[in-house]
């Protein structure tokens, strides 16, 4: 069928069918979930594929998921070239299709009746559920330690089949839950992605029941298409040119704080762009090195709101975006690298930069720097003495960069992250520590013609002895404004100890906190855009 013979009303209809399978599968998966990680912050993402790999459709979850769930399925399907139905893989290797340890993939074929899939070979569909998990091992509790090798990180998984023809590995599920610190939840978050696996499975057969495999097999393709040629032809309307920018990490050692770039030219031609990271800092001796699927992620996910809302997201999307990373490089890590950091600091980054770029092409387009950061915190130990452990992990919200359309937003997730947060009240039900304080930081947006948004002000108290890890950023260099613009404020950490005593933390640390001590987090402003004049 060629593109002028494709119905635009059922191409948008089976836009719709696609994208509800996954969030079907996002729902379950979040009601089945055992860990506040799932139910309550949704940190996870959930899409399905077609028999080639290719992505069909993705609900709007988890932005730095965008290009790693494909990476992912990719791998898979090289490692497994023959699947049977009620085989489930799961992955969290980030050499091997991964992003980071705590991200656990799960991956299942789907056989639909009446399709063409081989039993004992290819599928017709695929579903994928990516999950944060709140630990899996590692130096720290939560999984996100001041690691200088993946080893520290915890449990790696390369894909193996954690279900096989549907019966589960008793053994290797033994042996994974053995490795972290919180087995119950583990096992429990692993059991809600299965169900959103066999949620996604029984929505697609529904579909080909309804409307036979042949039209949805069909739509599926037309959709890949339809949304190259929306995304090509948003492209071709972008200035063609070369653009450049560089932004900064901050490595902490000790107490010496030392600046990374990134740097990156992008590159528009007709109907395709180039982000080439050629120039970037090498490989550092800590975990803010990211895998090339987070880089990817990072270029597609600025790609993707630029063209509209009105593009679905799938494949197609991706063709004419290319990326350029030199392996080696802060952007494009090789093991045995550490890399807990890279996923959730280096990909705002990245963001940040290929924003910065494109700002010289689209000035009315690209909003100042957000804040930047997700502001990692995890707390950890036990709950009583002589109880279990528990495992705490928070991304906090900060400030959104104005743009040329107004002031930014205050106190909320940006870029990479699209996360809830943690309710207070579940959070004191579940950890032993409590929240003395949450609200926005007044005046820390950057002035403008339009503001950018206020951060957060964050503070713990903790109530028995526990191990707290924090990787944040834009401590020492501030979110940039835009068209004169001005800067917004970099966030703070600080301990306040017990005896009342203040003392300055770096945007990364490590510490062992006792009862009365608080941890106060106040996340960065986002940028100003136009003179404050």
């Amino acid at each position: 069928m060629s593109a002028a013979a494709v119905d635009p009303i059922t191409l948008e209809l089976y836009r719709h069918r696609f994208a509800g399978v996954a969030e079907e599968m996002g729902v379950t998966l979040r009601r089945t979930g055992y860990s506040p990680n799932i139910k309550e912050r949704l940190d996870f993402s959930c899409a399905i594929f077609d028999g080639r790999g290719a992505m069909i459709a993705q609900a709007a979850h988890i932005p730095a998921h965008l290009g790693a769930m494909p990476a992912s399925v990719h791998t898979i399907l090289a490692r497994f070239p023959h699947w049977e139905p009620g085989d489930v893989v799961i992955v969290n290797d980030p050499f091997e299709g991964g992003n980071h340890l705590p991200d656990i993939t799960m991956i299942a074929p789907v056989f639909v009746e009446g399709g063409a899939g081989d039993p004992a070979g290819r599928p017709d569909f695929f579903v994928a559920s990516r999950a944060h998990h709140a630990d899996v091992g590692g130096m720290t509790p939560g999984s996100l330690p001041l690691s200088t090798e993946i080893y520290q990180e915890g449990i790696i998984i390369p894909p193996v089949k954690l279900y096989k023809r549907g019966v589960l590995d008793e053994d290797l599920l033994r042996l994974i839950l053995r490795n972290v610190r919180t087995p119950g939840e583990r096992r429990g978050d692993l059991a809600a992605q299965r169900a959103a696996a066999a949620i996604g499975a029984r929505r697609l057969q529904e579909l080909v029941d309804r409307f036979g495999y042949g039209e949805v097999l069909a739509y599926a393709g037309h959709l890949q298409a339809y949304s190259e040629r929306l995304t090509r032809a948003a492209i071709a309307r972008w200035p063609d040119g070369t653009y450049r920018f560089e932004d900064v990490l901050e490595l902490v050692e000790g107490e010496q704080v030392t600046l990374v770039p990134i740097r990156v030219a992008a590159t528009i031609h007709h109907d395709e762009i180039t982000f080439d990271f050629t120039g970037t800092a090498a490989m550092v001796h800590g975990s803010l090195n990211a895998v090339i699927a987070i880089t990817q992620s990072a270029c597609y996910y600025v790609v993707r709101c630029l063209v509209g809302e009105e593009v679905p997201m799938n494949a197609g999307c991706f063709a004419p975006v290319h990326v350029v990373a030199p392996a080696g490089s802060l952007v494009h890590a090789q093991a045995p690298a550490a890399v807990a950091g890279g996923n959730v600091e280096t990909s705002q980054r990245i963001t940040d930069v290929v924003l910065g770029a494109l700002a010289q092409a689209l000035p009315e387009e690209i909003p100042a720097a957000s804040q930047g950061t997700m502001n990692n915190l995890t707390i950890g130990g036990l709950r009583a003495e002589g109880s279990g452990p528990y495992a705490y992990y928070e991304t906090i919200g900060g400030g959104m960069g104005a743009s040329a359309r107004g002031d930014g937003m205050s106190g909320v997730q940006v870029h990479m992250t699209n996360t809830l947060n943690t309710p207070v009240e579940a959070l004191e039900m579940v950890f032993p520590f409590r929240v003395v304080r949450y609200s926005l930081r007044p005046g820390s947006g950057g002035a403008g013609r339009h503001r950018g948004g206020d951060g957060i002000v964050r503070e713990y108290e903790i109530l028995a002895p526990a191990t707290v890890t924090m990787l944040s950023e834009r401590r020492a260099v501030a979110p940039w404004g835009l068209a004169g613009g001005e800067p917004g404020q970099p966030g703070r950490n600080c301990l306040i100890h017990a005896n009342g005593q203040v003392e300055e933390l770096p945007s990364k640390f490590s510490r062992r906190l006792m009862p009365g001590d608080r941890l106060r987090i106040e996340t960065p402003g986002g940028g100003g855009w136009g003179s404050p004049a």
